[in-house]
């Protein structure tokens, strides 16, 4: 089934933009990133995407991380454009990185931002406290807004401005908890570290200077295993950097989509 999404701007290149586990579309919005608009007025086509689970798309296709890859596969396959680009933020990284590596037909191009080759260790310790804390307010009956009030301040930097925070609470509140804590287990067993060196389109890694759950160095090591990618850390900005630093975030992006896919 094919999930919501929402087009802004036109041109044979498609930027299908892939949010996080904390996401919707609307994290690409003008009321927090700007990042649609931006990639629309350098000449492209934005796509923004609701993962099944999550805004419009809460009751379409499965909230795993094999449904959130049949699910974009579907959105390009009726955008129809020429040429494809995936920008996946975090987990929208992950599922950027393993339609790629199933269906590399549907991928002209990748941005990777704040994202990871591999989720810890399957079943070790370092994942298994990463998921008891992204739980335990959900746990505790806090619900999303409680979650999103005790985890943000931690995700961003602390030159972010004050906006940003509120933005990113905001969103993280309207993800349903059963969505939430089934992407979560989704992306638990992810690793993805094997295949970046088969990766053959233009690739741009995306890291913020202050990003503790996608530091900045494992980003670059992995932006090194990808043959020919291009590596930007984002100064003063965590790991909600396209609602941080929302300007150098959405020029980084459209410099390099300019760069490799401005077709006429």
């Amino acid at each position: 089934m094919v999930p919501a999404y929402s087009l802004q701007g036109e041109g044979p290149t498609a930027v299908v933009l892939l949010h996080g586990i904390g996401g919707g579309q609307s994290i690409w919005s003008d009321d927090a990133s700007g990042t649609a608009r931006a990639i629309a007025a350098g000449g492209f086509c934005a796509v923004s995407v609701d993962l099944p689970g999550y805004g419009a798309s809460d009751t379409v296709g499965s909230v795993s991380l094999q449904g959130f890859v049949d699910a974009v596969a579907a959105v390009i396959d009726e955008v129809a454009a020429p040429h494809t680009v995936v920008l996946g933020h975090s987990m929208g990284g992950m599922v950027a990185q393993e339609l790629v590596a199933q269906s590399p037909q549907h991928v002209q191009g990748l941005v990777l931002a704040c994202t990871t080759s591999a989720f810890g260790k399957p079943d070790g310790a370092w994942q298994a406290a990463f998921v008891a804390e992204r739980l335990a307010p959900l746990d505790a009956g806090l619900g999303m807004a409680g979650m999103a009030a005790q985890l943000v301040p931690g995700m961003v930097s602390p030159a972010a401005p004050p906006a940003a925070p509120a933005i990113a609470r905001s969103i993280m509140s309207r993800v349903p908890e059963a969505t939430y804590r089934q992407a979560l287990r989704a992306i638990a067993g992810f690793d993805r570290r094997a295949t970046l060196a088969a990766i053959d389109v233009p690739t741009l890694v995306l890291s913020g200077e202050h990003d503790r759950t996608a530091p900045p160095d494992v980003m670059q090591r992995m932006a090194g295993r990808i043959a020919g990618a291009e590596y930007v850390c984002l100064p003063q900005a965590g790991h909600i950097a396209n609602v941080e630093a929302p300007a150098a975030f959405n020029e980084a992006v459209v410099v390099f989509l300019q760069r490799h896919f401005a077709f006429s």
